[in-house]
């Protein structure tokens, strides 16, 4: 009989998860891949809340996480419209290659 999942497995990958995307966010230079990052490191936070909402027998955390949910859907398209605001005043999504203050 196999042991049974533990949280600790659960936080471990949401862990990892959230390094991952936390290092794209810190090392990548495209705007693209950085806000997928981020969307990588909400995914990580709502894995923690499920998985401690779980092990708590609690709704309180599935009740944060579609609100986590809703905000990152409405981020999602605000996000990509900027993005291509950007791309056709700059010709670029290039991070370093944008300022915001150059009229």
């Amino acid at each position: 009989m196999p042991p049974s999942v533990t949280p600790l497995y659960f936080f471990i990958v949401s862990a990892l998860i959230f390094a991952i995307g936390a290092i794209g966010v810190l090392i990548r230079r495209n705007a693209i891949v950085v806000f997928m990052c981020i969307e990588m490191m909400l995914s990580a936070v709502n894995l923690t809340l499920i998985a401690a909402a779980r092990f708590l027998n609690s709704l309180d955390g599935v009740l944060v996480v579609f609100f986590v949910m809703t905000v990152a859907a409405a981020e999602a398209a605000v996000g990509l419209a900027i993005m291509l605001a950007l791309f056709r005043h700059n010709q670029t999504l290039d991070l370093q290659d944008i300022n915001l203050l150059h009229g």
